[in-house]
């Protein structure tokens, strides 16, 4: 059992509780407009476009493969700025154990392992055996994700993943599909059963004006989640779009200033949400 790994953060805060381990599998199964890690977004084809740009020459081709010299590069990002499939040649091909391994070298100093993408629900065996291996270190696990594929289908994975960080792109269903491509019907259902099982940790809302209606998603969603803080507390961040790291042809949206986002947040607050996070 293997997934593709984009990249493995040894220390991170930003991505849940305490000082963690963050994990980010390659692949993704929709297409934000203001995706701000596009280059996770699709597989390696191995067409070789990024091999002639490497500026170390850290690349070349073997047998059909682009292989990839970590000790010759320097993280210029060349390659992925080049590729056309909005991939990485420096991706990995690694089990749950080799992945764990790497997460374990940072104990005691980290407080969990979170796991990311692209989409990492794509990964959902590696990640249940990735969170069983973290469970009986003492970490705790979370899931950051884009809701669309049905968490209930993976009851073995449920049981080891303390608490998810969910993405709402947009509330609206036709709004949803023309940020993300896809519907979000089962984006709210995840939202609803993690929320009625205590492992909603966290809702995540990219603010883009201009690209759908923010203010009536934030009332909308804060309408819809609000009665699931009887079951157990959550946060919502709110977090400004940045055109940096986005894909040329979608870095020409608006960036929303600290009074729009605050505002924002008061939506949030007047339906009894206290935990909210602005960056």
């Amino acid at each position: 059992m293997k997934a593709t790994v984009n990249k493995i953060i040894p220390f991170s805060s930003v991505d849940g509780p305490g000082n963690r381990t963050a994990v980010f599998l390659q692949g993704c199964n929709i297409d934000c407009k203001y995706c701000h890690n596009p280059e996770t977004r699709g597989l390696c084809t191995g067409c070789g476009v990024c091999v002639p740009e490497c500026p170390e020459g850290a690349l070349s081709m073997v047998q059909g493969s682009v292989l990839y010299d970590a000790e010759k590069c320097v993280q210029c990002d060349t390659c992925i700025h080049v590729c056309p499939h909005d991939s990485s040649p420096r991706t990995q091909k690694l089990t749950p154990e080799e992945t764990y391994a790497r997460v374990k070298k940072q104990i005691p100093f980290i407080r969990g392992i979170s796991v990311s993408g692209g989409e990492c629900m794509l990964w959902p065996d590696f990640l249940t055996e990735l969170f069983r291996l973290a469970r009986a270190d003492g970490l705790t696990t979370l899931i950051d994700s884009n809701g669309t594929i049905p968490f209930w289908e993976y009851p073995a994975l449920m049981e080891v993943t303390d608490g998810v960080m969910l993405d709402i792109k947009a509330f609206d269903c036709e709004e949803h599909r023309a940020v993300t491509g896809a519907p979000n019907d089962v984006v709210l259902a995840n939202a609803a059963y993690l929320a009625e099982n205590a492992k909603l940790y966290e809702v995540r809302a990219v603010i883009v004006p201009g690209l759908y209606d923010t203010r009536k998603s934030i009332q909308d969603m804060g309408r819809f989640l609000a009665p699931y803080l009887s079951v157990h507390k959550f946060r919502i961040k709110v977090i400004a779009y940045r055109p940096m790291g986005v894909r040329r042809e979608y870095a020409v949206y608006e960036v929303p200033d600290q009074a729009y986002l605050e505002s924002l947040a008061d939506i949030l607050k007047g339906y009894g949400f206290e935990e909210i996070i602005i960056i």
